[in-house]
């Protein structure tokens, strides 16, 4: 069975200051989404999963079902603040979506298979996704899942800061424990992260997530009942995150599921700021002209 690929595309580009999953930075129009899905076709997943809001669902049809027909198979599921637990209540006036993992369990209903998940606003690169099909196909167990590492200096932006997952490795290569860092910032001397307004230096050559995850479909029970509390302890929050990280991690603590680290030599590349897309079509251009991608992808 192939695996299939779980796009978070739910986020309304706030820092960005626009729908930037659906920006074009290819020489015919293409997004990073038409990247991701082109690498991943040719990995060979066989379903690509879009969460998105509802709001802009009938845009991403537009976009992306006709040029997809009979490549792949296409479906949709939506992430909305009002898909909580049964019987569990959060604040009214709350603007902020729930998070990742909230969004990972959107796709509860309509994924059966192992599965990868990305952000719509990464490129990962072709290399990255042939590593996880085949730890999906070959590796993946309900106790074994996987995460692909970058290095953290391959990920920092110029124009502001980022938010990463720190990661802590065994000599097995097995996931120890992922810490989210919200705002981390290259500074003029380090890289460095800051929390409770100190700032904390991070070497260069941390591996760290880019919500470039494997999962086995038994996760997302897991999911629904970390979730399940998160609401509980935290609904009435206006800014609280239920975040990937935080999931795997609790998996991790509680024996339930081991996460192997993968490594890629793909190159890494990302639009968080508006001045990110000029670097992003600048890298496009070049791995076109090393014969990586055609220059119209979807003929």
């Amino acid at each position: 069975m192939k695996p299939t690929l779980l796009v978070l595309a739910a986020g309304m580009g706030s820092r960005y200051g626009g729908l930037k999953q659906v920006d074009p930075i290819g020489p015919s129009g293409e997004t990073i989404i038409d990247y991701s899905i082109y690498d991943a076709i040719k990995a060979g997943f066989g379903k690509i999963v879009f969460v998105i809001r509802e709001q802009f669902e009938e845009d991403f049809k537009r976009r992306f079902v006709s040029k997809l027909d009979g490549r792949i198979e296409l479906q949709f599921v939506n992430q909305e603040i009002f898909k909580v637990p049964e019987g569990t209540t959060y604040r009214e006036d709350r603007e902020k979506p729930w998070g990742t993992a909230h969004a990972v369990l959107m796709a509860k209903d309509v994924i059966k298979e192992p599965f990868a998940v990305i952000n719509a606003d990464d490129f990962y690169g072709a290399n990255a996704f042939h590593t996880m099909a085949d730890f999906l196909l070959n590796g993946a167990t309900e106790k074994e899942n996987c995460m692909l590492g970058y290095l953290l200096k391959n990920t920092i932006s110029e124009n502001g800061s980022v938010s990463r997952g720190i990661c802590k490795a065994d000599e097995h290569e097995h996931l120890v424990n992922v810490v989210e860092r919200t705002h981390i910032e290259k500074l003029p001397e380090h890289i460095a992260y800051l929390e409770n307004n100190r700032w904390y230096s991070l070497p260069e050559d941390a591996t760290v997530s880019m919500n470039f995850w494997g999962f086995t479909p038994n996760v997302f029970d897991h999911i629904s009942s970390q979730f399940k509390s998160f609401i509980t302890e935290k609904g009435n929050e206006l800014k609280s995150e239920f975040y990937i990280p935080s999931v795997v991690t609790s998996l991790i603590e509680t024996n339930a599921i081991q996460f192997k680290v993968l490594s890629s030599n793909s190159q890494w590349f990302g639009v968080t700021y508006k001045e990110d897309k000029e670097k992003a079509v600048r890298a496009i251009k070049a791995l076109i002209e090393a014969g990586e991608y055609p220059n119209q992808l979807w003929k």
